[in-house]
């Protein structure tokens, strides 16, 4: 007799319905290798906990918004040399996150600062932290628009817990009043209770120019930013440098560019 259609009622009840997945593949095995029946069981759970592993990791991926997948394996270590990759690889371990602790990224444009601050945020899904990830204009925008709704202290509450934040190109555009306050609020809220990633083509010296009215209010963000904080800076030859086709007086065919492009 096959138990099978009283089974997934019964299953779905318990919220357990996953386990129709493997359940006749699992059955065989257990015939196959004359499984005791604890063990049979063993398998079917640790499958529905395999599962849900998954479902989660990718409900965490979905909401962290990251702009591609970018994770440490991927990171051309290579093309940085001078690049402290030992802290990289601590930073990958997530000690950073029980520690509360600042990662501050800077470097010129094209050097992976980005990619950097996603593959850490990719380890951290892994672990099963929640993260979000925005640029900083972006992140102010969505706070300004809150404020317009009524909807500020909820959103700023809602960005204030979130385990690990990923301000990315923090200092690309000046901030103004009330975006300068904005952030300033974000990042007193989460100092010491969270962690908090930033990114930016500034060197940290120039971070105050950021802020191009209040001064005052940036040296107060920034010190909270900087305390304990581990810092990378990233020097080298950019990513995204142009492909370049050979010098010549004759026409490139479609086919002569595709070969130089490696």
């Amino acid at each position: 007799m096959n138990p099978a259609p009283e089974l997934a009622p019964q299953l779905k009840s318990l919220r357990l319905s996953g386990i129709l997945d493997s359940l006749d593949a699992r059955n065989r095995q257990a015939i196959q290798s004359k499984l005791a029946y604890t063990e049979f069981l063993a398998l079917l759970i640790s499958d529905e906990v395999a599962r849900r592993d998954q479902k989660k990791f990718s409900t965490r991926l979905r909401r962290a918004q990251f702009r591609t997948t970018k994770t440490i394996e991927q990171f051309d270590f290579d093309r940085l040399p001078n690049l402290n990759r030992a802290l990289v690889h601590d930073l990958a371990t997530g000690r950073y996150l029980q520690e509360k602790a600042p990662v501050l990224i800077v470097g010129p444009c094209g050097t992976g600062k980005s990619h950097l601050a996603q593959a850490l945020g990719h380890c951290a899904v892994r672990q099963g932290v929640d993260v979000v990830f925005a640029t900083c204009a972006a992140l102010t925008q969505s706070l300004n628009a809150a404020r317009a709704t009524g909807a500020y202290e909820r959103k700023l509450a809602s960005l204030a817990k979130v385990p690990l934040l990923i301000i990315d190109d923090f200092g690309l555009k000046p901030l103004r009043a009330p975006f300068d306050e904005d952030l300033h609020d974000l990042i007193s809220e989460r100092y010491e209770r969270t962690t908090t990633v930033v990114t930016s083509n500034l060197d940290y010296e120039e971070w105050d120019q950021a802020f191009a009215v209040n001064r005052l209010l940036g040296s107060a963000t920034l010190d909270r930013l900087r305390h304990n904080a581990y810092c990378l800076e990233l020097d080298g030859p950019s990513f995204r440098a142009p492909q370049l086709l050979p010098k010549s007086g004759k026409t490139v065919t479609k086919k002569e560019a595709k070969s130089t492009i490696v």
